[in-house]
């Protein structure tokens, strides 16, 4: 419904860490059987690819079955992605909204919390569906956790969008109208009431318990603290006065320049 393209919202240094997921999970997905399948694979590719999401994927009932490990698919199944569109949705809003994430949290923090995020927004999706048999891939529960920190640390950064419905009319919007739309576009039900099909391939109640969970984290645990990018202690000292430089005069300014 909305494609997030940009946000004005300056970082203090380089996000490596979310440009190093975005290049792993990239780097995923083009090493898988998916990439270049085609749109109708023969049944031989087919089979590999279903064997690919079996065993790198996370499956609800087996996580909460006890058969087969119960931790490894959670981050495993982070990195692996059903197409290219599901993962190019996914890199973007990673892209825009993760850099001021990692800005405040700091590198090693913000890792720590995307896995984690990730990892509990998938067993929040097979608790919710403690019999599904089908493989949850993606990694959209943890960059939900991102959209919901990023919500409530930057709520007024202006975030610029694509509207595919306005003929992809540009926008510029705050952040907090546009990941709120997002999250109720989330739920089933508001997508029922203005008429919206939802799909039964999309894990919704993995993105909603992402998003609160990553909000809540960082209401409770970050804190909006001090808005920018840069954070000081007390004032900065003034600068020293401007002084007249009379030895550097310019015919044409007969007073001087100022200099420091």
């Amino acid at each position: 419904m909305v494609i997030p393209i940009h946000d004005k919202n300056p970082v203090s240094r380089a996000p490596v860490v979310t440009y190093g997921l975005i290049i792993a999970n990239v780097a995923v997905f083009l090493l898988g059987p998916i990439a270049f399948a085609g749109p109708d694979p023969d049944a031989a590719r087919k089979a590999r690819e279903n064997a690919y999401l079996y065993h790198y994927g996370a499956i609800p009932s087996q996580l909460l079955g006890g058969h087969g490990s119960a931790v490894w698919p959670v981050f495993t199944a982070m990195f692996v992605h059903a197409g290219w569109i599901h993962l190019l949705g996914n890199m973007l809003f990673l892209y825009v909204f993760g850099n001021n994430v990692e800005d405040r949290f700091g590198r090693i923090h913000y890792l720590v919390f995307y896995l984690l995020a990730g990892a509990l927004s998938t067993y929040a999706f097979a608790w919710a569906n403690p019999t599904a048999g089908g493989p949850l891939v993606g990694a959209s529960g943890a960059i939900a956790a991102v959209l919901g920190a990023y919500a409530y640390l930057f709520p007024q950064a202006r975030v610029t969008l694509l509207l595919p419905f306005l003929w992809f009319l540009p926008l510029r919007v705050p952040a907090w109208l546009v990941l709120g739309f997002w999250f109720v576009m989330q739920l089933p039900e508001f997508q029922q009431t203005i008429g919206v099909s939802s799909s039964s391939d999309v894990a919704y109640y993995a993105h909603v318990s992402g998003f609160v969970l990553g909000l809540l984290y960082a209401a409770l645990v970050i804190g909006r603290g001090p808005s920018g990018p840069v954070r000081t202690r007390g004032r900065e000292p003034a600068p020293p006065p401007l002084a007249p430089d009379y030895r550097t005069a310019d015919p044409d300014d007969p007073y001087g320049q100022y200099h420091r």
